[in-house]
């Protein structure tokens, strides 16, 4: 399988930075948002369960409702799209074998086969509703998801703002979200920096590798 350059990847990654003001009149074309749906789709998740769904928002009408719901940040309304990441409330064992029977149809074989596995994820799964956390562990998952989004539009030279300051109530009453098993975690907007954004041009403040990175 081809791969980037290492240098081509930090170059990527030391462009992005979470942008404050996006350039309205630019949007994401088409087949760069898709290949940015697909991104998010294949974000990994501990056992590959997927606790969570995905709101790409591009209709201006409702982008232009979300700063009021997002302590007034302009992002969500400037930028070409929003993406609303919503986790999965309740996780429980039958959704644990809704994905054994995708798992099975993918690699074409039985349910059956895949009984250990069920088990295996399951058993996490039931321990963690006893214990009263399992709703924690699927908003951590969005997290890793948005991790990749945000990589990945780098990747595209597409600009991004990850945005936990929004109101998740407010957002699933806007987004049809009540009463459906989900609610919303956080957002990334997506689309392309202004020529406004003073952020764009200042240097990156990182500690230094050897403060935050050990090798053993």
């Amino acid at each position: 399988m081809p791969s980037i350059s290492a240098d081509h990847l930090l170059e990527q990654l030391n462009w992005r930075y979470a942008t404050k003001i996006f350039d309205p009149s630019r949007k994401i074309p088409s087949e760069t948002i898709t290949a940015l749906e697909d991104a998010l789709v294949l974000a990994p998740s501990s056992f590959g369960l997927q606790p969570w769904k995905f709101i790409v928002v591009g209709d201006q009408a409702i982008k232009d409702q979300m700063p009021a719901i997002s302590w007034n940040q302009t992002q969500p309304k400037d930028c070409s799209h929003m993406v609303v990441l919503a986790m999965q409330q309740g996780f429980n064992r039958g959704d644990v074998g809704r994905f054994i029977d995708r798992m099975a149809e993918a690699r074409d074989v039985s349910a059956e086969s895949l009984a250990g596995y069920e088990e295996f994820a399951g058993g996490f799964v039931d321990g963690a509703n006893k214990e009263g956390w399992i709703d924690a562990w699927s908003k951590n998952q969005v997290y890793i998801a948005i991790g990749q989004l945000m990589a990945a539009a780098a990747m595209l030279g597409v600009d991004a703002c990850p945005m936990e300051g929004i109101q998740p109530a407010s957002y699933d009453k806007l987004l049809g979200l009540e009463g459906t098993g989900y609610t919303s975690v956080l957002g990334c907007a997506l689309g392309y920096r202004s020529e406004d954004d003073k952020y764009a041009s200042l240097a990156k403040v990182r500690y230094e590798k050897s403060e935050v990175l050990e090798r053993r």
